[in-house]
């Protein structure tokens, strides 16, 4: 009798968690279409997304700039929902075109000197990784470690680092990093903490305060589920006067609503590292796209993103299949890549793709990457195509 109840509830109580994903994924009509498996390269847009952006779109076609007003509070709208999925201040929230322009604003705007260190991660992708190489040119010492090591190793080289970048998720791995106990190193070293967010924000939780972040980027188009060409970039106020703009026009400036206005004093929050006129469409599309994740909430989408991960490597391996890297409840993510010996990976996604089954080729290995609104089944039947 205990057992029937039990089974009972087990079934009701996954009976409404379908139903809640089942939900959310009609904002999804490429699940009509295609099993997508590649939101760590472009994800598809969320509905409230390309709705933004297809208002924004027939406004201008129809009235120009005459609700311009508008425009400004999406960007400040923008501001604002990333400031509270992140945990920060709408003033430490600038927009940028890319993590790229995000990540070259922090590396190429401080003032290093020649001797100094900082500590870097070699499984980067290019993006945190070209920038911080291009150091060494100053006289910068960058000291290359794994993602993987030991917080012992990191807390070690940590030491005298006037910086340390990480990823939040490895791009090719999927191995999600300990944030808050490196934040909790750099903190404790004096160590100035960038992350690139790109592949883990949308679909784990994070927490600038809490995590001691100083500097974090990340671009719209994979976890967060909006556009390309626009992301944000956050920056600690009490970091913003430590890092000069790159690229400076008309909008780094107080005064940039005075045309006639000569003052270089710039902004107090950081907009002073928006360089002229945004990217007004992907902003509209962008904070919707971000608004529409805080009404799912993190808490129901970061296990789930888990869960499916985990049903694509034990499935993966359990067909003879490589698993690049190991997962654990804590540095696992939703990025998984396998490949099995003499197989070509680009073969493998080809014959997915024939299939409706979105995957990337990455460096030999077959990388999927599925989102919340992703089901078991779909799942399944990229095991059964494999």
């Amino acid at each position: 009798m205990l057992e029937r109840f039990v089974n009972s509830m087990n079934s009701n109580t996954a009976a409404v968690e379908r139903a809640v994903w089942e939900a959310y994924r009609s904002e999804f009509p490429v699940t009509e279409r295609l099993i997508y498996l590649n939101h760590a390269g472009v994800a598809p847009l969320s509905k409230a997304a390309a709705d933004a952006m297809k208002h924004l779109a027939d406004d201008a076609w129809n009235f120009g700039s005459f609700h311009y007003d508008q425009w400004l509070d999406a960007y400040e709208g923008l501001r604002r929902a990333a400031a509270r999925l992140i945990h920060a201040d709408p003033a430490e929230i600038a927009q940028v075109k890319n993590t790229s322009e995000g990540v070259a604003t922090v590396a190429l705007g401080m003032d290093w000197k020649p001797g100094d260190k900082i500590v870097c991660f070699k499984e980067e992708f290019p993006a945190n990784y070209f920038p911080w190489k291009r150091l060494e040119a100053k006289g910068v010492h960058v000291e290359w470690l794994s993602a993987t090591d030991p917080l012992e190793r990191i807390d070690e080289a940590a030491r005298g680092a006037r910086l340390l970048a990480i990823s939040f998720v490895q791009y090719l791995s999927g191995y999600r990093a300990d944030l808050r106990s490196i934040g909790e190193i750099c903190h404790r070293r004096g160590c100035f903490f960038f992350v690139d967010a790109i592949q883990g924000l949308g679909a784990f939780p994070l927490d600038v305060e809490e995590m001691k972040i100083d500097a974090l980027a990340a671009d719209g188009h994979k976890w967060l589920l909006g556009p390309e060409g626009c992301g944000i970039l956050f920056v600690r106020r009490e970091r913003q006067d430590e890092i000069e703009p790159v690229e400076f026009g008309w909008t780094n400036v107080a005064g940039y609503n005075d045309y006639a206005s000569r003052d270089m004093t710039l902004r107090p929050d950081a907009g002073r590292y928006e360089c002229g006129t945004l990217n007004t469409i992907g902003c509209y599309g962008l904070r919707a796209a971000i608004e529409f994740l805080l009404e799912v909430g993190g808490e129901r989408i970061s296990p789930h993103v888990q869960a499916l991960g985990d049903r694509i490597a034990e499935g993966v391996a359990a067909k003879g299949y490589e698993v690049l890297g190991r997962r654990t409840p804590t540095s696992g993510a939703g990025i998984v890549a396998f490949r099995k010996p003499g197989v070509d990976c680009r073969l493998t996604v080809r014959q997915l793709k024939e299939q409706g089954i979105a995957a990337a080729p990455r460096q030999g290995w077959v990388r999927t990457s599925p989102h919340f609104y992703i089901s078991p089944e779909d799942i399944d039947r990229l095991l059964a195509n494999l």
